[in-house]
């Protein structure tokens, strides 16, 4: 199961979205796969020590979104296939990419000695 004690919200976005982007983290990183029960949105607003109101935002977000389902007799879980971990992966890594390229341009790096950096160290 799925746990949020590790999460450390921050003012920079909103916490049910805080929240959904843990659940994403943890899919990506397969730390939770299809099938993995996520806690009660009481839990999880007590491990957090925040509203229930926004837990019940951020299952809502995640299950429009397809990668959660609940039901009355098995609580919610995770629910992946091949078209759901592709968009969670693709989103993900846009958002790693595009915060290394803001850092790059801040400390202006040129484009070429920053993807002679990325190939160097990528090997």
């Amino acid at each position: 199961m799925l746990t949020f004690q590790d999460l450390q919200l921050n003012n920079k976005m909103p916490v049910y979205m805080q929240i959904a982007l843990h659940v994403k983290r943890r899919i990506l990183l397969k730390w939770a796969v299809s099938g993995d029960k996520l806690p009660s949105r009481r839990d999880i607003a007590m491990q957090l020590n925040i509203n229930p109101n926004t837990v019940q935002k951020a299952f809502k977000l995640m299950e429009d979104e397809g990668y959660v389902r609940t039901s009355s007799t098995t609580g919610s879980v995770i629910y992946l296939d091949d078209e759901i971990y592709g968009r969670i992966e693709t989103e993900l890594t846009k958002e790693m990419v595009a915060a290394f390229i803001a850092e790059a341009k801040e400390a202006n790096l040129s484009f070429k000695k920053t993807v002679e950096l990325l190939t160097e160290l990528w090997e």
